[in-house]
């Protein structure tokens, strides 16, 4: 009996008639979409207007605004927030010339919104420039129905257990390749520094890589890579959720992997502890979220215990095997949740890492 696939009422309409408009002559003119992070510090806000011209750099595209009673951001008495460009991409829905424009929220007194976790890790990355830091972030995600049970299982009951999914092939070992490969493609269009992809261990669960990237743009990549993804799946009617622990049971968690390097590192190696702070900035609640994924099982390090080993899925920081065997190289920090703020995660890195902040206080530095 065919099962009917819980997709919204949205993705089934005609695509066919949406390309015959999409299709029409802009007359120079550009649509330009303006992404932001929403007040939850996860989720992902868009609105578009026209510009007159193509704009050839960020420069070029004006500041905006928004109302932040609506995005969890600000109170309706005083609700209007800034929206800053920062970083352009073409747009892969809607085509050239066409863009996406990633920007920082600002409030009504010109200061960073409080999920508004760029403009410190800016500061900090400025300061660490002459390091030179590379990152590649793995970006676990769970593909959902609209009735919230991860797309493609059994209605009533699970699919048989983990081993035949990761890097799966075929109907019975992954469901929503479209969706990946599309999403895929459509990075790649955008100019976003998607390096790859996989199945993961659970069914219904996949993972894009973006990086290398130096700096800064780590977090601008990742935050474009994610608003598409979501932006691909309200076009197949499916919802990408990056909960570290979708499934309760014997099911792998969502993490963020990141791996890292300085120009010294890629030399010499090194690493540092300081774990609690690190746990306390690697999902939007505090670590909450990511003590239901770090238990010490599926291939992870346990939330209360710093651990490091050559390649050790289970330990806190992975050193690959053949960095270990050089003495060089590039280490992967494994407990970043999956719903993590690249600009967090990186921005601690430095912190830690370049800047020798010891502790579970930062130290404020003054604008440079």
């Amino acid at each position: 009996r065919a099962v009917a696939m819980s997709v919204s009422h949205s993705s089934r309409l005609n695509k066919l008639v949406r390309e015959q408009y999409m299709r029409l002559p802009q007359d120079g003119r550009v649509q330009v979409t303006y992404v932001w992070i929403d007040g939850s510090g996860e989720g992902v806000r868009c609105k578009s207007r026209t510009l007159d011209k193509e704009p050839k750099s960020i420069e070029d595209v004006p500041e905006w605004n928004f109302d932040g009673s609506s995005t969890a951001q600000a109170e309706g008495s005083n609700s209007d927030m800034f929206l800053v460009p920062v970083c352009m991409f073409r747009d892969p829905f809607c085509l050239d010339p066409n863009k996406l424009v990633l920007c920082e929220v600002l409030k009504y007194n010109r200061k960073p919104a409080e999920t508004n976790l760029r403009h410190t890790c800016k500061k900090v990355m400025d300061l660490v420039k002459d390091s030179h830091p590379w990152f590649g972030m793995e970006q676990e995600y769970t593909l959902l129905g609209i009735n919230g049970h991860p797309y493609g299982w059994p209605d009533n009951g699970f699919p048989g257990p983990q081993g035949p999914y990761y890097c799966g092939v075929g109907a019975d070992k992954v469901y929503g390749r479209d969706i990946v490969e599309s999403h895929y493609k459509a990075c790649l269009y955008a100019g976003v520094k998607i390096c790859g992809t996989n199945a993961e261990v659970m069914p219904s669960q996949w993972e894009f890589q973006v990086g290398p990237c130096e700096g800064i743009e780590m977090g601008d990549h990742l935050w474009m890579a994610r608003f598409i993804l979501h932006r691909v799946c309200e076009d197949f009617g499916v919802v990408a959720t990056l909960d570290p622990k979708p499934m309760t049971g014997n099911w792998n968690g969502a993490g963020c992997h990141t791996n890292y390097s300085t120009e010294e590192m890629r030399r010499e190696g090194g690493l540092n502890k300081r774990h609690d702070y690190h746990i306390c900035v690697y999902d939007p609640r505090g670590g909450r979220d990511n003590s239901r994924r770090l238990t010490g099982h599926h291939e992870t390090s346990n939330i209360f215990e710093f651990s490091a080993g050559v390649a050790n899925r289970g330990a806190s920081i992975r050193i690959p095997r053949q960095v270990g065997q050089d003495g060089c190289g590039y280490f992967e920090d494994r407990r970043p949740a999956a719903n993590c703020d690249p600009y967090a995660v990186t921005e601690a890195i430095m912190r830690t890492t370049v800047l020798n902040e010891t502790g579970v206080e930062t130290k404020d530095y003054a604008e440079h």
